[in-house]
């Protein structure tokens, strides 16, 4: 199996159901001279999920017979929710976590707004727009907390980012 292969099979620690290449957070991976490079690019400024993502795709790969593995952060251009793959928002909405929206496309300077965004979220449970947010932040910062008010059932919304 390639390098390239075998880091496409690492789940993301926070979201399982998804690979890393599923997520849009791995880059690129590229083999020379019996060194492996792997770049990833976290979903936000801070996201601590970004260490357990290095030692699993580390492991995978020196698991699979890479043992010279360089592991890069690259920043630029920054993630953003639309680089999630259709396979990856079929994965989420299947596990009960609603998958992003288009994210925001701004130029310019981002407007100060003092009220929480305004989104329009299917549930994932029943498919009703009627939905309502109940916490901005969920089990982790990319992720909200939402409520069907049709089915009445909780679940997670990955945010546009």
């Amino acid at each position: 199996m390639t390098a390239a292969a075998v880091a496409a099979t690492v789940t993301d620690p926070e979201l399982p159901m998804l690979t890393l290449a599923d997520l849009g957070v791995l880059r690129s991976v590229s083999e020379s001279g019996g060194r492996v490079v792997v770049a990833i690019t976290p979903t936000y400024t801070g996201c601590p999920a970004m260490d357990t993502m290095r030692d699993d795709l580390e492991h995978a790969l020196v698991s699979a017979g890479y043992p010279d593995v360089e592991i890069r952060t690259q920043l630029s251009p920054a993630w953003t929710s639309d680089w999630i793959s259709a396979s990856g928002r079929r994965k989420l909405a299947a596990a009960g976590i609603a998958p992003p929206g288009a994210a925001p496309r701004r130029s310019g300077p981002i407007p100060l707004t003092l009220s929480a965004p305004v989104s329009r979220v299917l549930c994932p449970h029943c498919g009703s727009a009627d939905t309502e947010e109940q916490s901005r932040f969920g089990a982790t910062a990319c992720k909200a907390l939402r409520r069907c008010r049709a089915c009445l059932e909780p679940f997670e919304h990955v945010k546009e980012i």
